[in-house]
């Protein structure tokens, strides 16, 4: 009788035998599994830093705002004044020189002209009533030979010219000047970058971004009321160009190599 006991006994020991090996492989996947993500989830170190320059730029031509006003008890009145002080303008920008790509109507608009009556403390109010009109019409101009702006400002206020006066400098194409900002700009940057990171005990990896912020130079309006005044009591309306700036910003982002 002792064979099917020892046989028993022989299954009893081998099962769990044939069983470890499925039972140790579940958890040592899971592991390397979660070691995995976790490489992928963790940051690359990197700097990021912002790189600045300018570049100051001589003006080669100006942007001048002229106005006619006519004021006429009828709006047709008020309107053929207007129309053939503009006229007269418009000949004398051409004939000193001004091409039609830089002559622009930048406003115009007819305007009723109103009294009131004073309030009565009893009864009804009178409404406002129309006693004339008022015609406005703006000129935009571009001068690209600013050696005539004085002269032309001059000739303007001559011929009419009653209203606007605020004048800008600028530049007709400062691609090239906006070109090396844009190169000392990202050359401040990387030496920025390089300074930090040295003095870290560590190296400049790949670049990961670059972006760029470029700032256009605001006008310099002369004062309105100053630049016609100038013109009434001058021959030659006294002008400065001074420069423009153009200002370009980089951030830009490395990976760091320690």
């Amino acid at each position: 009788m002792p064979r099917p006991i020892h046989f028993a006994a022989m299954a009893l020991l081998t099962a769990p035998l044939t069983l470890a090996p499925a039972l140790l492989a579940a958890p040592l996947a899971a592991s390397s599994w979660g070691d995995i993500a976790r490489a992928e989830e963790r940051q690359v170190p990197q700097i990021n830093v912002t790189g600045e320059a300018s570049i100051n730029v001589a003006p080669d031509l100006a942007m001048i705002d002229l106005g006619v006003v006519r004021e006429a008890d009828t709006a047709r009145q008020a309107l053929s004044d207007d129309n053939a002080a503009m006229a007269e303008v418009i000949a004398a920008m051409k004939e000193a020189g001004i091409e039609d790509r830089d002559l622009q109507t930048s406003g115009f608009s007819i305007q009723p002209k109103y009294v009131y009556d004073p309030p009565k403390s009893n009864g009804p109010q009178k409404p406002p009533r129309i006693v004339g009109y008022t015609v406005t019409n703006n000129l935009s101009v571009r001068i690209r030979d600013l050696a005539r702006l004085g002269e032309i400002l001059d000739r303007s206020v001559s011929l009419g010219v009653n209203s606007g006066g605020s004048i800008s400098f600028g530049n007709d194409d400062p691609s090239a000047e906006i070109a090396r900002a844009r190169t000392a700009a990202m050359k401040d940057a990387v030496d920025r970058a390089k300074t930090l990171v040295e003095a870290a005990g560590a190296k400049l990896g790949p670049i990961l971004s670059i972006n760029e912020n470029f700032q256009t130079p605001r006008p310099m309006p002369m004062a309105r009321g100053k630049m016609m005044a100038e013109a009434m009591s001058a021959d030659v309306v006294p002008v400065a160009g001074g420069e423009n700036t153009y200002s370009v910003t980089v951030s830009a982002s490395w990976e760091i190599q320690q």
